[in-house]
């Protein structure tokens, strides 16, 4: 095949047997050095990917720039684990444990590094790292089945897919685990090595309650792809496809309740409160969008041509059936997972479609590769990634010290009721509650960014928190305020 990686070295041999007299010892280690060079691209380009993605998220935080609880709320989970406690994050209620909320048991490997490196930014690093190792087998098999070339192009243009990005720019959330599971049980379907892919898939069901369902469709892709040469994995597929499915019922309806303090699944009002079958139709042009946005830049349609796309229906269908509009757009973190499931099927379309009868198609085939990595690389200006070539993304303000310092007053193991302002100040030292939902816990600190004015007098706001209890103003620092319970 033209572009594979044998081909190089060996008409390189060829040339030098045909002519005489040619010094084969001053050629041969420039083409094995170029060889050993595109075997590396793969880590090379996931390595530099690595330092871009935690750089835009650590900086980020350094800002004071959260965008949610959730970078909290799972370095909570992550803190008790690494103290072989159980998983309670007292932001979603004093005493919650954190597998009532959400089913992902799987960020407790984050443990033994967080127990060596207390901060919300050893999240945030081992983030940057799971979905940049994503990068080598979407690029390996993509430079296996399209050659060199095109495959280093489609290597770029997952690494730099909005999903992706979206997700780097986003606190911290379990998918960053789902993302190289599905990629590298991917690459395994794609070299046909169906038992290695099935078992790339089977954590998911320890990442997120519903990638159970995730991973039957990944299973029902392997048995489209073997059942005619491999009946015995055509048995094992549809066994996983099973089981994937159970699994997601099983903790929607038992587990998740068992360890829930009122015995239910918290989301499922997503569906009940307007959403479900019926609500299909609501915000239907962002719904639109955000499938355009899935399909033109990242493979020019072409996916639709794979089985592969299979695989993102289930996280599709969950987030439009919802009634809650985060889910629908292209904002936040929810993208990622389908970002290699979307390359990958290009590249087995753009395999399948350089076969065509039809030049047109070969030809558009041809140049996909290199159209996608050109769109990932121009969109990326207006991307989080683009903020790495503005100064302003390396600099700590005055602000963000002067409101450290303040934060700083609350002596270690306080209890804390804060806003998203303060919360990854404080996750890591202080046991700290959501505002509004700390009883019966009585904090003796409340800690609140009141910037957008929603609260004109903070202490009499955290005095209506808590009725009988007397909180006065300890400090105040660019509209963050620090109240002490006296």
């Amino acid at each position: 095949m033209p572009g594979a990686k044998t081909d190089l070295p060996v008409q390189e041999e060829r040339a030098d047997e045909l002519i005489p007299g040619r010094d084969r010892s001053v050629s041969a280690p420039v083409v094995d050095g170029k060889r050993r060079l595109w075997d590396r691209a793969p880590y090379l380009l996931a390595a530099g990917l690595f330092l871009a993605y935690a750089v835009v998220s650590v900086c980020r935080y350094q800002r004071l720039e959260s965008r949610s609880w959730d970078l909290g709320i799972f370095e909570q989970a992550v803190r008790a684990y690494a103290h072989l406690s159980v998983p309670v994050a007292d932001l979603k209620g004093p005493g919650a444990n954190i597998l009532g909320d959400h089913f992902s048991p799987v960020t407790a490997l984050l443990a033994p590094f967080y127990r060596l490196f207390p901060s919300p930014v050893t999240l945030l690093v081992a983030q940057a790292l799971l979905i940049a190792v994503s990068v080598v087998p979407v690029t390996r098999a993509a430079t296996r089945i399209l050659g060199r070339g095109s495959g280093l192009a489609v290597g770029v243009a997952y690494g730099l897919s909005w999903g992706i990005q979206r997700a780097v720019d986003f606190d911290f959330h379990e998918i960053c685990f789902a993302v190289p599971l599905i990629a590298f049980s991917l690459e395994a379907l794609l070299r046909q090595r169906w038992r290695a892919s099935l078992l790339w898939a089977l954590p998911l069901v320890l990442v997120k309650e519903d990638l159970g369902v995730t991973l039957a469709a990944l299973a029902v892709v392997v048995a489209i792809r073997c059942r005619r040469t491999d009946p015995k994995a055509l048995r094992w597929a549809l066994g996983v496809a099973v089981f994937g499915a159970v699994a997601t019922l099983v903790t929607l309806t038992l587990v998740i309740p068992a360890f829930n303090s009122v015995g239910g699944y918290d989301y499922w009002d997503k569906v009940e409160d307007g959403g479900g079958a019926a609500g299909v139709f609501d915000g239907f042009g962002t719904k639109l969008r955000t499938l355009a946005w899935l399909l033109i830049p990242t493979s020019g349609l072409l996916a639709l041509r794979s089985p592969l796309l299979l695989v993102a229906v289930p996280t599709l269908g969950w987030r439009f059936v919802s009634a809650d509009d985060h889910y629908w757009g292209t904002d936040w973190h929810y993208s990622a997972v389908l970002m290699p499931v979307v390359l990958l099927a290009l590249v087995d379309a753009v395999a399948t479609a350089r076969r065509s009868a039809k030049p047109w198609l070969r030809r558009y085939a041809d140049l996909l590769p290199a159209c996608v990595a050109a769109a990932a690389l121009a969109l990326t200006t207006s991307l989080p990634l683009g903020g790495l070539t503005e100064g302003a993304t390396y600099k700590k303000s005055e602000q963000v010290v002067a409101i450290e310092k303040m934060l700083d007053r609350i002596p270690d193991g306080a209890t804390v009721e804060a806003n998203i302002g303060p919360i990854t100040r404080l996750t890591s030292r202080a046991r700290v509650f959501w505002t509004g939902d700390a009883d019966p816990v009585v904090p003796r600190y409340v800690a609140l960014d009141v910037r957008s004015g929603w609260t004109k007098d903070p202490v009499a706001y955290a005095n209506g928190l808590h009725p009988g209890a007397r909180y006065v103003a300890e400090d105040t620092a660019y509209g963050y305020v620090l109240l002490r319970r006296e």
